[in-house]
């Protein structure tokens, strides 16, 4: 192969180790992020919950206050009944009286299944607290990491970049703008081998999408420095090492 594809193949090493490092450093700022998200989402699980004991104390105000309602009904109706002047008359507000202390019964139940939730939920409020503040401290320590390696990362990165630029100049402009086609087409992965099938003679495949690839092109790579690019995935191929 002639300095045209030896040059594509440097620089799809170079490449590679370009978007490795770019990847890394967008690791470490996404690990960021997800702390963060991890923090937002404990706080909204703290604030619905803090939403719904508030709904759950509102609840229990409300029967609190129909209870102390109905209390004074039931000394009216105590009343009624000491001074009841008939049997008729007092088995009626007998009943009544009964019947109304049975609902408050009722409600007082109500009101202490309500009173329970409610330290439920403040107890788990309580515990969302402390997981929200662990978090943060996760956070705080994740993003200390990251500042801290992040400027490394990006001098990597540059001196990588200030490679690829390098090796980019020796490959004539037509050429290079087909492996960058490429490139954005398959994460980075431009140039391939062509691979010779194992037990078959004289038969190849793309090291890309392992499809057949002929004879012919492969000739055409051993005598040209041309890009020879694979018919069914368009990678640039280029011959393994035992071809070169």
């Amino acid at each position: 192969m002639g300095p045209v594809l030896n040059g594509l193949i440097k620089l799809q090493s170079v490449e590679n180790r370009l978007r490795a490092a770019k990847a890394k450093l967008a690791r470490s700022r996404r690990s960021v992020i997800i702390q963060e998200n991890q923090v937002r989402s404990l706080q909204s699980a703290l604030e619905a919950k803090k939403e719904e004991t508030q709904l759950t104390k509102v609840q229990c105000d409300r029967l609190e206050l129909e209870l102390k309602a109905r209390d004074a009904e039931v000394n009216k109706l105590r009343g009624s009944l000491n001074n009841a002047k008939t049997n008729k008359e007092y088995a009626a507000v007998l009943t009544m009286l009964n019947t109304t202390k049975a609902d408050n019964s009722k409600i007082e139940s109500q009101i202490l299944e309500l009173m329970k939730a409610i330290e439920a939920d403040e107890e788990e409020c309580r515990t969302i607290r402390k997981q929200i503040d662990e978090q943060k401290q996760v956070l705080e320590e994740t993003r200390k990491k990251a500042e801290a390696s992040a400027s490394e990362q990006e001098a990597e990165i540059d001196q990588i970049q200030a490679e690829w630029d390098r090796v980019a100049k020796a490959i004539p402009a037509d050429r290079l703008a087909i492996f960058n086609r490429v490139a954005e087409t398959y994460d980075g992965e431009a140039v391939v081998k062509v691979e010779e099938q194992e037990g078959r003679s004289d038969a190849y495949s793309c090291g890309g999408c392992f499809m057949g690839i002929t004879a012919e092109s492969v000739n055409l790579l051993m005598t040209r420095d041309e890009i020879i690019r694979c018919p069914n995935c368009t990678r640039i191929l280029v011959l393994a090492e035992s071809h070169d």
